[in-house]
């Protein structure tokens, strides 16, 4: 029997489970009632290359579902581009090599039953359900090869993952961004489906320009769907201007909020938000800190140079303070920064609640909730009130649907 180390002795590795090891998680959201709160997780993941097998078989192109089938059965290295680092190995966690011993009942989808787990203990009502190794899609030099994936990916969970959720997981979609037309056609054939909020944009990719007009059909299809657009963004530590990296944590610290400075700057410079003023857009993972800095640095470019961003009809900024932001992961070192941040981003409004679990740097609700200069108002929208607006989703007892009404979150 293989033993590990918990809390002073040593116990069985199986039963290190995901509810044992967020006891003190489960505690902390009972003393603060957060079973009386809708809490909307908008980016938790799930290792989809665990299910590969299951996958695969919906690629529609023969050639590339049998390579990628041979490959695996073979072992011959994985058909995802890898990142290298040490996300499994550094930081506070160490959950990733102990996954696999842990049980799920027979017959049940294991995602969704993990995730129910790390849900419960949190007191998380709604997650939205991202895939990890495919982060890094668009680094494949195959874009035939992430068309077919995204489009696996995307029937798989649509068809066998969310219908099993009990309606708790609802997901933006992987957009093989690489290729606008395709991108197009997986909305156009998801995009109604149970469960799906929006599609997701990786922004870890060799390059991408998101206000070139061949996206502009993507948008407004989107933009006429309701359907919520997500910039997901990652490190990539074999980005050239991180080659002078010498540690994972400076390319991790920046490339996560490099890749969605570069393409946020772009999407306003370009006057997207005036083009699809009723596109939700959420910008993903890249932490907080670089909002008010990108506000500022835009703002003063744009009074110097206006003429070379015609399509804007105010400030920089004041388009940054239209679109979404997910929370994580939040920088907490400086409460009085953090402060200035939120105020000039309007959180109150326009952040949303993001755990990434399971990954190392997770963040629980609490570190939302426990922010003394946030009101209740606050506090109950970052958590899920807007989240649920936006995603058009239920409160699950009565005492969320008071709080939901009393602070005009109430989907209809």
């Amino acid at each position: 029997m293989d033993l590990i180390a918990d809390r002073g002795r040593r116990v069985p590795i199986e039963e290190l489970n995901t509810t044992r090891l967020l006891a003190h998680a489960r505690k902390q959201a009972h003393q603060r009632n957060f079973d009386d709160m809708l809490i909307v997780d908008v980016d938790a993941h799930h290792y989809e290359h665990e299910n590969f097998a299951e996958i695969l078989p919906f690629m529609e192109n023969d050639v590339l579902r049998q390579l990628s089938q041979s490959a695996r059965a073979k072992s011959r290295g994985t058909i995802m581009p890898q990142n290298i680092g040490y996300q499994d190995m550094g930081g506070r966690v160490t959950r990733y090599p102990m996954r696999s011993s842990e049980k799920t009942p027979e017959g049940k989808m294991r995602d969704v039953e993990l995730g129910h787990r790390w849900m419960d203990a949190m007191s998380v009502d709604y997650s939205c359900l991202f895939p990890t190794g495919m982060l890094s899609i668009g680094l494949h030099p195959q874009k035939e090869m992430e068309v077919d994936l995204c489009w696996a990916y995307n029937r798989w969970l649509t068809e066998k993952v969310l219908p099993d959720s009990g309606e708790r997981f609802f997901s933006m979609l992987c957009l093989p961004f690489s290729d606008p037309d395709e991108s197009l056609r997986q909305v156009e054939t998801f995009g109604r489906r149970k469960h799906v909020g929006g599609f997701m944009v990786t922004t870890v990719r060799n390059n991408m320009a998101v206000h070139d007009n061949q996206y502009m059909k993507l948008y407004r299809a989107m933009e006429e769907r309701g359907l919520v657009l997500s910039f997901h963004s990652g490190p990539n530590w074999g980005e050239p201007i991180f080659r002078s990296c010498n540690r994972f944590l400076s390319a991790h610290a920046l490339g996560f909020t490099w890749y969605n400075v570069v393409n946020l700057t772009n999407w306003v410079i370009n006057g997207m938000g005036e083009r699809f003023p009723k596109l939700s857009v959420i910008w993903t993972e890249s932490g907080l800190a670089w909002v008010p800095f990108l506000m500022q640095r835009l703002d003063h470019e744009y009074m110097l140079r206006p003429s070379e961003a015609p399509l804007l009809k105010k400030k920089p900024s004041e388009y940054m303070r239209d679109m979404f932001y997910s929370s994580q992961p939040m920088e907490i070192q400086d409460r009085g920064a953090m402060e200035v941040t939120f105020r000039m981003m309007n959180a109150e409004t326009q952040l949303l609640y993001s755990s990434d679990y399971p990954h190392w740097d997770f963040d629980l609700p609490s570190t939302i909730y426990d922010l003394k200069f946030l009101s209740d108002k606050a506090k109950h929208n970052i958590l899920g009130g807007t989240a649920a607006r936006l995603f058009k989703l239920k409160p699950r007892n009565e005492k969320q649907r008071e709080n939901l009404k009393k602070f005009g979150n109430l989907a209809a």
